[in-house]
């Protein structure tokens, strides 16, 4: 089956400073995480220090697409229960 992102919630991971969603591939959850540092990277002003969890949520939403778009690339290269997008998957 391919992966499909069917539902939109995500979440802030303090400890793994990160985002995470979910996707599925059949009846398989598959974790994501996108590192902060790859949402600051499109973004110069949550390149500061102090950024709030909800500035880091409205990022992630605002780049979903290509968010998406790089799960997709990554999970076709490596079939994981979990991966993890850095500034590297947007290149």
């Amino acid at each position: 089956m391919a992966l499909a992102f069917l539902n939109p919630s995500r979440s802030f991971d303090t400890a793994r400073n990160a985002v995470r969603f979910v996707g599925h591939d059949g009846m398989f959850e598959v974790l994501f995480f996108v590192e902060v540092g790859a949402l600051a990277k499109s973004d110069t002003a949550l390149q500061s220090s102090g950024v709030s969890e909800t500035r880091w949520l409205s990022s992630f939403d605002a780049l979903r697409t290509s968010i998406l778009d790089a799960a997709h690339k990554a999970y076709s290269r490596r079939r994981r229960t979990s991966s993890t997008l850095t500034a590297a998957d947007f290149r």
